[in-house]
């Protein structure tokens, strides 16, 4: 009986007591390939963003530089900027670190866990107005692309009490506090008073920590999602040799394909699905009128991006797109706010020294330039690789970003754009 038990249970015992050693280990686990790096740095997967080790293994050569963004990176038409890098060899790669509900505190906490890999190098982060609604950031969006691994490496980046790290602790637990362990929680309850945690968490945060890295390593790269095909059909279509006129000439050519069945310039293939049966029913015109981007809590969350890559020295880009005039006009979005909340954008960032910016928001009537109601694509995207082109492939002078605190008040979060100039240092 023993013996048949053993046959039966035996493979399971020992495959349990093999992931556990696996996982417990405090040896690495390798088994990282190219090409699941370069599948990766398209997939647009949670469980990457989520994660550490695929993202830490792909941007330590500095060969891949992390775009940072929302649901505009997943629009890989002729002019996306993973598809002119891959088609005219050039020597980057952006790795996507974004999808659809990724905002400034969600790109926050990732950030924590390719902390290393950013000190001294360059980024590019893309700010869409839509994030900074009344309400900020999604709660449900949020905990979908948090993880406890983020929490942990949170801890131990922060060690040291600042403005910023209790700002971010406070949130962390406002947002996710149902669903963090209990010591977690505690930990960061203490670290958003200004509190220090016990040498007691400390260990138990260094094996937690031990155990979720090897649990990402040997399951992170399963299910990728695979966009490198998608790719490789947009290169095809592009001229061989990287001219200006003709790599023009070849997106106009496909976006005015594309575009021919609204009258809002969008791709056809965007406006059959998600607006055609639904225009002056479910969607009535003006039904934007009230939509309000100058005032939100999204502006203390950016500020903690712009504390995280001055912490590590990061000569990042901003990118701040348009939205479809053509569009607004009909849902009744004004654009007269848009202008304050650039205005606003711009003075947070330029104050502290950001000030590699490329500006965007007056383009939004240019031909070809969104691919639907708010995303930039075709000429957008080329617009983008004007100044992202030269900006990576050059050498720039080093940043001098000088932080102000004051961006995470409640008084700047709700400052209406037109009394910047009442809000002192």
């Amino acid at each position: 009986m023993a013996k048949r038990l053993w046959m039966i249970f035996g493979p399971i015992v020992v495959a349990a007591l093999v992931l556990a050693a696996l996982l417990f280990s405090p040896f690495k686990i390798d088994g990282i390939s190219s090409k699941t790096e370069r599948q990766a740095a398209t997939s647009l997967s949670p469980n990457v963003f989520k994660g550490q080790e695929i993202k830490q293994r792909s941007l330590s050569s500095g060969y891949y530089v992390p775009f940072f963004g929302s649901s505009e990176l997943s629009r890989f038409d002729l002019a996306h900027p993973s598809v002119l890098a891959e088609k005219y060899n050039r020597n980057y790669r952006p790795f996507l670190l974004g999808a659809p509900g990724t905002q400034s505190l969600t790109q926050y906490f990732q950030m924590q866990s390719i902390s290393s890999d950013m000190k001294n190098r360059k980024a590019v982060f893309v700010i869409s107005p839509q994030w900074f609604v009344k309400q900020g950031t999604n709660p449900k969006y949020f905990q979908f692309y948090f993880s406890a691994m983020q929490a942990t490496s949170f801890i131990y980046q922060n060690h040291k009490s600042t403005p910023a790290s209790r700002y971010a602790a406070k949130r962390l637990v406002a947002l996710e506090g149902p669903t963090l362990n209990a010591r977690l929680k505690d930990a960061l309850i203490k670290m958003g008073q200004g509190k220090p945690i016990s040498s007691e968490d400390k260990t138990y945060f260094e094996y937690y920590s031990r155990l979720l890295r090897h649990e990402d390593q040997l399951f992170s790269g399963i299910r990728l999602g695979n966009n490198v095909g998608t790719i490789d059909k947009q290169e095809a279509k592009l001229p061989n040799n990287d001219n200006s006129k003709e790599v023009q000439e070849a997106v106009n050519k496909e976006a005015k394909a594309e575009t021919t069945n609204n009258p809002f310039k969008i791709k056809n293939s965007f406006y059959s699905k998600r607006l055609k049966n639904n225009i002056g029913r479910k969607i009535k015109p003006g039904f934007e009128k009230n939509y309000d981007y100058t005032e939100s809590p999204e502006f203390a969350d950016f500020q903690l991006v712009l504390d995280q890559f001055n912490r590590q020295n990061t000569n990042v880009m901003f990118i701040i797109p348009p939205i479809n005039e053509r569009w607004a006009k009909y849902a009744g979005l004004s654009m007269n706010m848009i202008r304050e909340f650039d205005k606003k954008i711009n003075y947070q960032l330029k104050e502290q020294g950001f000030t590699n910016v490329v500006d965007l928001t007056k383009d939004g009537s240019k031909p070809y330039f969104m691919e639907d109601t708010i995303h930039i694509g075709w000429n957008g995207w080329l617009a983008v690789d004007k100044k992202v082109k030269p900006f990576l492939e050059k050498k720039q002078k080093e940043p001098k970003y000088h932080i102000e605190d004051r961006f995470l008040s409640k008084d700047w979060q709700y400052l209406n754009p037109n009394d910047i100039s009442s809000f002192k240092k």
